[in-house]
């Protein structure tokens, strides 16, 4: 090795501490703050694509129930699996309907509602494509009461407006009527209580979004087809987040009359967040290896003198 490089290498290994923490504050910031500006591959996971091949083989007017278990603390994993499901629903043409087990879920569903409809990719009504039935309290017990009577439970929306004056609750007075039920879970109520009390009894199709903590108590119901597919945590929503923003693209480019032309398709929060990660690790690892570098170099030229 030349004395040059040697040298160059010297002065690498003694960056200021200073500088290595701006520079991966700064290559954590960009794909945070601009997402589409890096492009990093996202190998997607056999449970991913099954979630997301189940809901794409919904025909255009099926019925799917989605149910917001988690709340602020949890947003970070969930929240992006929300939005890209939504996004999904809507290209679909499928009509959703939201519940709340978490007195949180009212709001975090709003918010992914607000950030799907802002960004005007979807020509989509409430009480025609989507409606919010709001929280109830009771866990386990409401579950119960979805898989039997919805009516006897839910006699108005989160807005007040009674089920009757509802034009998508027609014909749909249990679990049984709808297509597909998703549940966005953070924890208890959650996945193991609706495979328990309401689809796995009525056998309607089922699938769910956790966090990364509840994956291994998850996976058993996922082996034995009672859970079909799993988005896990923020890897689950950033894989999510790619199919989806590729079959949106495939739909705009086709003039599907579920999205609006000529409107941009957001790279996901998730994906952004992966990336942010991913290269935070690497530039990491590449301080380190030259800092390890660094200190072989100089001893060798102290043992040398």
């Amino acid at each position: 090795m030349s004395s040059k490089v040697a040298n160059i290498l010297l002065s690498l290994g003694k960056v200021d501490r200073k500088i290595i923490f701006a520079i991966i504050g700064i290559v954590v910031l960009i794909p945070l703050l601009k997402p589409e500006w890096v492009d990093i591959p996202i190998q997607i996971s056999p449970d991913s694509r099954k979630v997301f091949t189940e809901l794409s083989s919904l025909e255009p007017g099926s019925k799917v129930l989605l149910s917001f278990e988690y709340g602020p603390s949890t947003k970070p994993e969930i929240h992006p699996m929300s939005v890209a499901l939504l996004n999904h629903l809507f290209a679909k043409q499928i009509k959703v309907y939201i519940m709340a087990l978490w007195p949180d879920g009212v709001f975090m569903a709003t918010d992914a509602l607000d950030q799907v409809l802002s960004s005007k990719l979807f020509n989509v009504e409430e009480y025609t494509d989507y409606v919010n039935l709001g929280f109830k309290q009771g866990g386990e017990v409401v579950i119960r009461g979805v898989a039997s009577d919805i009516r006897q439970l839910y006699t108005k929306d989160y807005k007040q407006v009674p089920m009757d004056d509802i034009p998508m609750m027609e014909g749909v007075n249990s679990v049984s009527d709808f297509d597909y039920v998703i549940d966005l879970s953070a924890g208890t109520p959650g996945t193991t209580e609706w495979v328990q009390y309401a689809c796995d009894p009525k056998n309607v199709p089922f699938t769910s979004g956790c966090t990364s903590i509840q994956v291994t108590d998850v996976m058993p119901y996922v082996k034995s087809g009672q859970v079909r597919g799993i988005l896990a945590g923020m890897p689950g929503a950033a894989e999510y987040e790619s199919m989806v923003k590729e079959e949106l693209q495939r739909l705009q480019k086709e003039n599907s009359p579920g999205i609006n032309p000529g409107v941009m398709v957001p790279t996901g929060k998730a994906t952004g967040r992966m990336s942010a990660q991913s290269i935070a690790h690497l530039v990491m690892v590449l301080f380190i290896i030259l800092g390890n570098i660094s200190y072989f170099i100089s001893r060798r030229m102290k043992a040398r003198e």
